[in-house]
């Protein structure tokens, strides 16, 4: 599930402040990284189900692994996990209204945060 028209698509931050801003709305970077990208995961489970809301992003200038890297975010995503197959956002998986609210509700407040961090 894509979470268009949210503001947070295009908007571009210095990778050192976007982890800090990230972690403190329970979205971790942790291994999912390259040099030219980056995910966000906040791990949600309901009646035994595990979703993920996920915020991905790309290196607009410098590396992941340098000192210095601006990061422009693409549109956030919900997925349901499956095991042993990993995770799918198609348009046909049903999401509980808690799991969604929650993402919406998150989104509301990091885009507010991300304001003061943007370039």
């Amino acid at each position: 599930m894509k979470f268009e028209g949210t503001g947070l698509d295009q908007q571009t931050a210095e990778l050192s402040r976007l982890d800090f801003l990230m972690e403190q709305h329970g979205l971790i970077r942790a291994g999912q990284w390259d040099y030219e990208r980056v995910t966000y995961d906040k791990k949600m489970e309901q009646l035994g189900e595990i979703y993920y809301f996920r915020i991905q992003g790309y290196i607009t200038e410098g590396e992941v692994g340098g000192r210095h890297a601006v990061v422009k975010l693409l549109t956030p995503l919900l997925g349901k996990h499956y095991y042993p197959h990993g995770v799918e956002y198609g348009e046909g998986e049903d999401f509980p209204e808690p799991i969604v609210q929650s993402c919406e509700n998150t989104i509301k407040r990091l885009k507010k945060d991300l304001e003061a961090i943007t370039l």
